[in-house]
């Protein structure tokens, strides 16, 4: 699975492995990477995202992926989330005004 993520930031960490007789080797941590299709309620859309599973607990939490999207800094996000962040923004202020 790609180590590219559309959201969450986290990325390999490395570090060594040691033994009982402390030697060092070389070895890398890779996050825990899933990829799934999160549904807006606003736009009435399923979007495919590759996601930490800690990600995925935080969205759980906020109530769901329009919700996440809205508490979450852009600056956090790349730019597709960002643009995705501006529809949903864009739609939910429209929906409320009419």
């Amino acid at each position: 699975m790609t180590r590219k993520l559309t959201m969450g930031g986290k990325a390999p960490q490395t570090g060594n492995r040691v033994s009982h007789s402390h030697r060092k080797t070389k070895h890398a941590w890779l996050p825990n990477i899933q990829k799934r299709a999160l549904f807006s309620m606003v736009l009435r859309q399923n979007f495919q995202m590759t996601l930490p599973t800690e990600t995925l607990r935080s969205v759980d939490k906020a109530g769901g992926l329009d919700e996440f999207l809205m508490k979450m800094n852009s600056d956090l996000l790349n730019e597709p989330m960002r643009r995705l962040q501006a529809r949903i923004r864009e739609r939910s202020t429209r929906a409320a005004t009419a």
